[in-house]
């Protein structure tokens, strides 16, 4: 099996890492950081935290380079999706490609660019600490599924699921993957801007009684928004918020849209709480709350350039 990674960042690099520990597996990476590109391939990608191992693949910032894959892992910032897809198709003419990706709306982006499409949904989180080296803050589960506008088969999603969960990424498949994509896009909304917004890690945001009383006014809306597309959630967000509050979980993780603004980046807010307002006025649910959510947001990152 071959399989690339497309956005070797936090995320991407977790994949890769633990890909690149099996025998049956040929590892690529693809990432525009080109110092990153290198350390990879000259020292290979190290992993340190939850999990301690190094990866030896092939990495390379040249999309021309990369060979036909059977898998493709895309980890790219959501508004990355489609250049990165532009870029990266004809790696997968016979290919599946899967986003592990934050939000709503990647899938749809990826398949504007190939033919099988699988639906994605992860939890381990970690960040960048020098090129080839990544922090694992936090284990977690992968759930995957078929695409349902342009899916890869279950039997395709079985095959990539074994393979990450034989390197050490646990990943389930499922016949129908949006409930675990939906628990993961509320949980993200109801607490990556408060994150953002305040400065403060996911446990301290959630230790404070006025901030968790806005998170689950925002899990209230996400949880209308998911319902009124027939979407069952597989679990309550609000148990899995306050279990990442835990100090030996999540307590002290900066969230992605946290490490975003302190780096003064554009952040992923259009595909999180603007994801579950878009669905809300499709739907007719209200979503004041996410409304002003995107609106402080957006007005922070334009305070970068005034």
């Amino acid at each position: 099996m071959r399989v690339c990674v497309v956005g070797c960042g936090a995320v991407g690099s977790l994949f890769a890492a633990s890909l690149a520990q099996l025998e049956d597996v040929e590892v690529w990476a693809y990432d525009l950081d080109e110092a990153h590109v290198r350390a990879i391939n000259e020292s290979g990608l190290r992993l340190s935290g939850a999990g301690e191992l190094t990866g030896r693949l092939r990495a390379t910032s040249e999309a021309d380079e990369l060979p036909a894959c059977d898998f493709g892992i895309v980890a790219v910032k959501s508004m990355q999706t489609g250049p990165a897809l532009a870029a990266t198709a004809h790696a997968f003419p016979d290919g599946a490609v899967c986003s592990v990706q934050n939000g709503v709306g990647n899938e749809e982006a990826i398949a504007e660019h190939v033919e099988r499409v699988i639906r994605g949904t992860t939890f381990p989180a970690g960040r960048i600490v020098e090129p080839g080296h990544v922090q694992w803050d936090v284990q977690g589960d992968t759930t995957i599924g078929p695409f349902e506008p342009r899916p890869a088969s279950l039997e395709e999603c079985a095959r990539l699921a074994d393979a990450c969960t034989r390197g050490g990424m646990p990943t389930t498949a499922l016949a129908d993957a949006r409930g675990p994509q939906w628990r993961k896009v509320i949980f993200n909304a109801a607490t990556n801007p408060i994150g953002a917004l305040t400065g403060l890690a996911h446990g301290r945001v959630c230790e404070r009684p006025d901030l968790r009383r806005l998170v689950s006014a925002l899990v209230d809306e996400g949880k209308a928004a998911a319902a009124a597309q027939g979407i069952e959630l597989d679990a309550d967000p609000e148990e899995l918020i306050d279990y990442a509050a835990r100090k030996d979980v999540a307590y002290d993780h900066k969230a992605s849209m946290l490490q975003d603004v302190e780096g003064r980046r554009p952040t992923e807010i259009d595909y999180l709480n603007g994801g579950i307002v878009r669905f809300g006025r499709e739907h007719g649910v209200p979503t004041q709350l996410n409304e002003a959510v995107v609106a402080l947001i957006k007005g922070l990152e334009a305070s970068w350039t005034s």
